[in-house]
């Protein structure tokens, strides 16, 4: 009987283990430093279970689903040396506060997956990534992430017209169709929405945006041409369980971000976010009786699933709906007047849709499936000309990750698909122009990837892609990459080179095309851009005393064939395209700098000077809207006595080639050196209020200065009064001086002068 007690007993106490050890609970907890001051963006994580979270702007983190049982926890940031700790996690939660001790030396360890797909320190990869985390993007608070780009180094929002104010980024350069923009990894932004698609991507949702600048091909394929910019969104279990940021401006623009986090049951975990932007006070300050500013009225929702899987496998899922209408023209004009000749205006509606996720396979082996889809309407007029379109994307990618020894192995199985219609000549029918054939482009690739760590201070990075085009044929992507570092990783040397190429469609990716102040000429069916890239990158770090100095600077030349640039100098009313018979260039240098004083000043700076140019019957002609130089900066400091933090942020960009409609057209060629510049106030009140205010574009610069006009015949958008030679050519009348034609795409800059704007952040955990 005792021996049957004991064997119940023992029994009864294993299954009670057991069950114990099945129980999963939370950590919760806030990282700070030693001043008590809260740590944004500190990274905790729990090795054993491939598992951690970031804290948010008051310092807060929650490590949720994690079973009962006892872990090491690691709390790292730059500027602070790790901290370790066991937990003995056996109730449903643990509070674990930390605070950090300032580092003698910083080393930058970011984890970064952009450059070579895989998690990685940013100072191990042998890809140079830059990483901005959210904390940089609120020094200059924006309404989306187009705008908010504009203080990064090397990279530069685009406005491609006056009136509607599309826009696309330029990095190192290249237009923006060079870029390819990932929303967490997937090619979400492309075509249609490289251009319409940017602005309706909210800051709120922004966890980080990491940078690469150079030929990503290999990876990932067509558009990453002169780089990748993904924008990775905040995880349901780091944000907070409601958050609210709204702001103002004196121009009459508001905006607001709303995001909540709920719990599915012990097996998911879901962040549902809105935000709304709305501008519809017109302004003509430059008297040229069109708005300054476009007119807007945006709604972007947002939902991402986190699913809790057996030992710790991934399965994420998000969607993101966006409708946009946006206007802008004659002052006066009214919907009434939309695609008539009575009233010019530019009125645009964008309706779009996306879906993505992560699943990672239940198998021994790292195995990942990624998918993502995305439909885009656009329906708009230019004028009186329409521009209807619908895209459709499907992509899927399996990635397999193996470690052999010294070699870390990533293989890669893709495929897109794209449906593009619309009502211009790139889909029209050959023998009938009324009539449409949607295109249906069909982009199977392969890829390996191979980083070889041949020993403690040198990387070897070899990939290699393989593309079949449906229309274009077999496409390679060959890269090689070399990184070197000091043993007390004070030093890192990369080199890199390879290849990219791009498939192009110019009604998608050029505003320029779709206004209707030019004809479109196609003098041939365009083929594929290539491109060889090589780069140099370096990166010191000095400690002075209790001061911390970084340099990054890098070194670049690309080099294209079959280029595809617009010709606007050719006839001033067509815009030709064909592929550059002749060679193009993009080269230059940069180099950031990154200051951390003792007393709480922090610094960032760069500055980039580069040569874009083509080439063409031994002729040299720099590219339009590309700046031989740009710089940027940003200074904060935070008198933490009264929790006050003061940021000045800034850029300069040097002069441009425009398009001018004629050789009597007064407008400068190029454009002068310009400025814009901001400066904000941010007050916390206590753990999660923040109230933030100042002025932007503090020089109230505008491109009109120094010109004579901005829009050329501003007063005759529909050339009804212009009068033509036998040749098509605008003539010099008593009422054309100039001999011009009507024309918006001289923009090279935002035409909205000096605001200030007052804002309100909430967070609850």
């Amino acid at each position: 009987m005792k021996e049957l007690k004991a064997v119940l007993f023992t029994a009864i106490c294993s299954l009670l283990s057991l069950i114990t050890y099945s129980q999963n609970g939370r950590i919760n907890g806030k990282v700070s430093d030693n001043n008590g001051q809260a740590i944004e963006s500190a990274t905790i994580s729990i090795p054993k279970l491939n598992t951690g979270a970031i804290t948010d702007s008051t310092g807060n983190y929650q490590l949720d689903n994690i079973p009962y049982g006892t872990w090491q926890i690691e709390v790292s940031f730059v500027d602070f040396d790790t901290y370790k700790t066991e937990v003995i996690l056996n109730r449903e939660l643990v509070i674990l506060d930390v605070t950090l001790k300032a580092k003698s030396r910083t080393d930058l360890d970011e984890v970064v997956i952009s450059g070579t797909m895989k998690e990685v320190s940013k100072l191990e990869s042998p890809v140079p990534v830059e990483v901005y985390t959210s904390r940089f993007f609120k020094t200059n608070p924006t309404p989306s992430v187009f705008d908010a780009l504009q203080n990064i180094n090397g990279v530069r929002p685009q406005l491609n017209c006056n009136i509607c104010n599309t826009g696309d980024i330029h990095v190192n350069g290249l237009e923006g169709p060079y870029t390819m923009i990932l929303i967490d990894g997937m090619p979400i932004v492309s075509g249609l929405s490289t251009v319409y698609g940017l602005s309706g991507i909210p800051q709120s949702l922004i966890d980080r945006v990491e940078i690469v600048k150079g030929p990503a091909s290999t990876l990932y394929g067509s558009e990453a041409v002169g780089g990748l910019i993904n924008v990775i969104t905040k995880r349901p279990g780091n944000a907070p369980l409601l958050s609210v940021d709204a702001f103002g401006t004196s121009w009459g623009e508001v905006n607001a971000d709303i995001a909540a986090k709920f719990n599915a049951g012990k097996k998911a975990q879901f962040l549902v976010g809105v935000n709304y932007f709305n501008y519809q006070n017109p302004i003509d300050n430059n008297k040229d009786n069109f708005t300054d500013v476009t007119l807007q009225n945006r709604m972007s929702l947002f939902n991402k699933w986190n699913f809790y899987r057996k030992n710790s496998r991934i399965f994420s899922l998000a969607g993101r709906y966006v409708y946009e209408d946006r206007w802008g023209g004659e002052m006066n004009w009214e919907k009434k007047y939309r695609g008539g000749d009575e009233v010019y205006g530019e009125s645009i509606y964008t309706s779009r849709w996306e879906l993505f996720g992560t699943y990672q396979l239940p198998v021994k082996e790292k195995i990942l499936f990624q998918l993502s889809a995305n439909g885009h309407n656009q329906n708009s007029y230019y004028g009186n000309t329409p521009y209807m379109a619908d895209q459709k994307i499907g992509f899927g990618q399996f990635t397999w990750f193996k470690t052999l020894g010294k070699h870390d192995l990533l293989t890669g199985l893709a495929y897109r698909y794209t449906y593009y219609d619309d009502n211009t000549p790139a889909t029209a029918e050959a023998n009938n122009a009324d009539r449409s054939k949607p295109t249906h482009t069909n982009l199977p690739g392969l890829f390996i990837q191979d980083e070889i760590a041949l020993n403690e201070n040198n990387k070897l990075l070899l990939g290699m892609r393989y593309d079949y085009n449906s229309l274009h044929g077999s496409i390679l992507s060959p890269r090689i990459n070399y990184k070197w570092s000091s043993t007390n990783r004070n030093n890192v040397l990369r080199v890199s080179f390879g290849n990219g190429y791009r498939v192009a469609n110019v009604f998608t990716e050029d505003h320029a095309a779709l206004t209707g102040a030019r004809e479109v000429i196609f003098e041939e069916e365009l083929k594929p851009e290539t491109s060889w890239n090589g780069n140099i990158n370096f990166v010191k770090r000095i400690t002075a005393g209790s001061t911390f100095i970084g340099l990054d600077a890098s070194a670049f030349y690309t080099y294209f064939n079959n280029k595809i640039i617009p010709d606007y100098d050719t006839d001033p009313n067509k815009i030709i395209y064909n592929n550059l018979d002749g060679h193009a260039v993009s080269q230059g240098v940069s180099l950031n700098i990154d200051v951390v004083f003792p007393n709480g000043l922090k610094a960032l700076a760069g500055a980039t000077a580069m040569d874009v140019y083509n080439t063409e019957e031994g002729e040299k002609v720099r590219q339009m809207f590309a700046e031989k130089f740009t710089g940027v900066w940003n200074i904060g400091y935070t008198f933490a006595c009264i929790g006050l933090t003061v940021d000045y942020t800034g850029n300069l960009y040097g002069p441009m080639r425009l398009p001018l409609l004629s050789d009597t057209d007064p407008r400068r060629e190029y454009s002068p050196w310009w400025s814009i510049q901001n400066i904000q106030l941010t007050k916390r009140i206590g753990d999660k209020i923040e109230i933030y205010g100042g002025v932007k574009n503090l020089l109230n610069w505008t491109p009109n200065k120094g010109n004579p006009f901005i829009i050329a015949r501003a007063n005759d958008p529909f050339d009804k009064n212009v009068q033509f030679d036998a040749h098509g050519q605008a003539m010099v009348t008593p009422d054309n001086p100039y001999g011009l034609t009507f024309d918006p795409s001289y923009v090279y800059g935002p035409n909205q002068g000096i605001r200030g704007f007052l804002g309100f952040r909430y967070n609850l955990f």
